[in-house]
């Protein structure tokens, strides 16, 4: 396969936005280590089938998500050039990438725990699910929370194979994050959407209390992350990063607003990706703290 052909599948599966939940993934894996065996270090076993599995799961769910919507894209001036309505991208062949995605995400989740493999199933359903409950709630952005979210749970789960409340509160900061970048997200499309009988909060609800409820969830997801913190028994050190997380939040709200929304991609990518970053660099700095003191 050309260069060329490996850029567009990587272009259809917005490959870039892995780093939205990755380090999220690797954020429970290490505060998981720090309370198995004091280190924050899992094993290079873990990271690596972690990452495997973190990457398949995206994929998978991006491919499915593309090919699904592809004639709802094909309407929408802003995602008609996307690479399945286009054509650059077969159905077929965004299937047979999300079959391959799903197969290697089993091998994943097999060569971590048996709890990882008895959950797939489940994750499965959500993964492919969300494309579908736009046709049919406003909750959707709630699935897509709850679906990313799983990823830091998911971590969490990888080392210690079982659930524990730090993992349930890296989740609930996941979801309550993704549901308020998804609403700001979902603006853009506000008046398709409702043309077009997709359901969003924007499109139920109007632009301006869609942000009043996405600013809400952000500001609940400043809070869960002080939780995590509680719970994990955290330094100083990561509650400077959730400070500066909440600035990022903080930052998002303002640049974006009912009458000017020329700066949502900002909003969306560039400052969730700083503060994706900026909470796996909270607890690396925290987990080798509390490791060398």
């Amino acid at each position: 396969m050309s260069g060329a052909r490996v850029k567009t599948f990587l272009d259809l599966v917005k490959f870039e936005h892995t780093v939205f939940a990755l380090p999220f993934a690797y954020a429970g894996m290490l505060l998981a280590s720090m309370q198995v065996n004091g280190t924050g270090w899992p094993g290079w076993h873990v990271l690596v089938w972690v990452t495997v599995a973190m990457a398949a799961a995206r994929t998978a769910a991006m491919g499915a998500n593309r090919v699904i919507d592809r004639f709802i894209d094909a309407r929408n001036p802003r995602t008609a050039g996307r690479e399945v309505p286009s054509g650059k991208v077969s159905p077929a062949q965004a299937w047979a990438l999300v079959v391959v995605s799903l197969v290697v995400l089993v091998v994943a989740a097999a060569q971590l725990n048996p709890l990882c493999l008895a959950l797939l199933p489940l994750a499965v359903v959500f993964l492919i699910g969300y494309p579908y409950t736009k046709r049919f709630t406003w909750l959707c952005h709630a699935w897509l929370g709850v679906t990313d979210g799983a990823a830091a749970a998911g971590g969490w789960i990888a080392v210690t194979g079982e659930f524990a409340p730090p993992a349930w509160a890296l989740w609930a900061v996941v979801i309550f994050w993704m549901i308020g970048l998804d609403v700001i997200y979902a603006t853009m499309d506000r008046d398709f959407d409702v043309a077009n009988g997709i359901k969003s909060i924007p499109a139920r609800f109007g632009i301006p209390r869609a942000l009043r409820i996405a600013a809400a969830s952000h500001a609940l997801t400043f809070a869960l992350l002080l939780l995590v913190g509680v719970l994990t028994g955290a330094s100083v050190w990561y509650y400077l990063a959730a400070l500066v997380m909440g600035g990022i939040l903080l930052f998002e709200h303002r640049i974006v607003n009912p009458k000017d929304l020329a700066r949502v991609n900002v909003a969306f990518f560039d400052a969730n990706m700083w503060l994706a970053l900026t909470m796996l660099a909270g607890v690396v700095v925290d987990v080798a703290w509390r490791t060398l003191t």
